[in-house]
């Protein structure tokens, strides 16, 4: 099997690099943080005593850290240390121009690389039922879909450098849309004196049926799994919503793209998070279309 380093052992890193132990890959691991490598050996990950020392000898490098600045920052730091030829996998969700600036720098180490952000949240990254957006060449991708394969359920190559990125902002910019409509939805037959059953009944066998209603219903009863029957436990956190849709809105303006509705669900998650609500999940936006009287 393959030797794997893997750089970021959070909420969805340790879990990730875990599944390729699983899957009987050799990992070595590095994180700043000393709980989330304790966390990472009881999964069989071994630890190493810095980010270079993880990537030696390593055939694929994997990362899966908070921001742009923190890719290009490791990548500057590991690439050093890794062998010419060598599969370099971001799985940070991270702007665009970032994304292929790393690109650029591991093609300068006659590295391949992937940027390769996932959906899924941490329950996906648990039960290795993942989906990957890809970007990058076709050898890279080649050599790399068996790896992400173990961390996931589906790998899409997108296209090239930077695409697995774009995907991943334009998903997540019509989930923030979506989530928000459907709560509004929700708001309003509630002062109509519909019952929540009764609109989710209509809605999901009718036009009105998407993903939001239908596996993550922003009030409880309805879908018993979704986060709203867990006190809006995340799930997928407001805060990290909030930093998709400000991705997506950086892309649309460094591109000339029209996204009023976009535009519009970031102003909105920015004032749930100001509420304190950014640890919760994104579905608990219906609080903030509620008001602080209808929480």
């Amino acid at each position: 099997m393959t030797t794997i380093a893997f750089i970021g052992l959070g909420n969805m890193g340790g879990p990730m690099a875990g599944n390729l132990v699983k899957a009987g890959h050799t990992v070595k691991a590095f994180d700043l943080s000393q709980a989330s490598k304790d966390a990472a050996a009881e999964l069989g990950v071994g630890i190493a005593a810095s980010a270079k020392d993880a990537v030696a000898g390593a055939e694929v490098v994997v990362t899966m850290l908070p921001a742009g600045k923190h890719v290009l920052g490791v990548w500057a730091d590991i690439l050093t240390a890794v062998a010419p030829g060598t599969l370099v996998i971001d799985s940070s969700t991270i702007d665009v121009e970032s994304a292929r600036k790393a690109h650029a720098r591991a093609a300068e180490r006659g590295c391949l690389s992937l940027d390769a952000p996932v959906s899924g949240g941490v329950g996906g990254a648990k039960g290795a039922t993942l989906t990957f957006m890809v970007g990058g060449s076709d050898e890279a991708f080649a050599k790399g879909e068996p790896i992400l394969s173990a961390m996931g359920r589906r790998v899409v190559h997108c296209g090239d450098a930077g695409n697995g990125q774009a995907a991943k902002i334009c998903n997540n910019m019509i989930l923030g849309i979506s989530m928000i409509g459907v709560s509004e939805a929700f708001v309003l037959a509630e002062k109509l004196g519909l019952s929540h059953q009764a609109l989710f009944d209509v809605a999901s066998s009718s036009s009105g049926q998407c993903w939001s209603l239908t596996t993550y219903c922003p009030v409880p009863g309805p879908v018993p799994t979704s986060p709203a029957n867990n006190e809006y436990k995340p799930g997928f956190a407001s805060a990290l919503m909030l930093k998709d849709l400000k991705l997506s809105q950086e892309a649309a303006q460094a591109a000339g793209a029209s996204t009023p509705l976009g535009a519009a669900a970031a102003q909105l998650y920015a004032l749930h998070n100001a509420w304190g609500e950014g640890g919760t999940d994104f579905s608990g936006i219906i609080h903030l279309l509620r008001g602080r009287e209808g929480q």
